[in-house]
């Protein structure tokens, strides 16, 4: 079938519609103040259709396969766009929590992304170093928290969580119980996140990725495919 369809209640007045046109990740949101539909495709890979009020499911999906064409050209000009210089200076954009945010230095030399402040050593070279390194905390802080309590809501037991630099793995998970996860994970959108954690906790019942192993996956996070096309989307910017 063309449409695969995915319902998420978001509060009482308003659903979100997901559907993939084509393996495209798009999803169809109501907005009362709209007066017209629009497509736009946003950092986190995923493309949004916005429907006005008064208008229809039926017809947004109609005006986004109207639209594949644009839709996949806009994907194929991202796609082919170079690579982030490997220094980071002030105005570099990096991914914080899926959304590419501009890197600042303050009137008191402090860098500056999204919510987050940290003293730069020399703010006139390469602010990489100084924060991969806060990253590698912030992850550190973060994840071992997250991935006990999703095997706890799951019902399995593990029995640590540690944090690496992988160069070609977001995580591993061991027959012991051991989840390791890649620092990167920080940088990415929630639900990618805890895709990747939930993917390595299904380890503890798969140790394989068997139809079974993907069956144990999609019982748990049933939008994996998501993300999983944000990671093929994104992957070059976080490696």
């Amino acid at each position: 079938m063309l449409f695969d369809f995915l319902l998420k209640k978001v509060r009482p007045d308003l659903t979100q519609h997901f559907l993939v046109l084509d393996q495209i990740p798009i999803r169809l949101i109501r907005h009362p103040r709209a007066r017209r539909y629009v497509l736009r495709l946003q950092p986190d890979g995923q493309a949004r259709v916005t429907i006005p009020r008064g208008g229809s499911l039926a017809e947004a999906r109609r005006f986004a396969e109207q639209n594949k064409s644009w839709l996949t050209e806009q994907l194929q000009k991202r796609a082919a766009q170079p690579a982030h210089p490997q220094a980071w200076l002030p105005g570099t954009e990096i991914l914080f929590r899926g959304e590419l945010t501009a890197l600042k230095i303050n009137e008191n030399s402090l860098i500056q992304f999204g919510s987050e402040t940290l003293k730069a050593i020399d703010p006139t070279a390469d602010l990489r170093p100084a924060i991969e390194k806060y990253l590698r905390k912030l992850a550190a802080k973060e994840l071992p928290p997250r991935t006990f309590e999703l095997a706890a809501q799951h019902q399995l037991t593990i029995r640590r969580v540690t944090i690496r630099s992988q160069k070609s793995r977001w995580g591993s998970c061991s027959r012991s119980g051991t989840i390791s996860l890649n620092w990167k994970l920080i940088q990415m959108p929630p639900f990618v996140r805890d895709y990747i954690l939930l993917h390595e906790l299904m380890h503890l019942r798969e140790m394989n990725h068997s139809a079974r192993f993907w069956r144990e996956v999609a019982s748990v996070c049933p939008d994996f495919k998501t993300a999983k096309f944000w990671l093929r989307q994104h992957s070059a910017q976080l490696k």
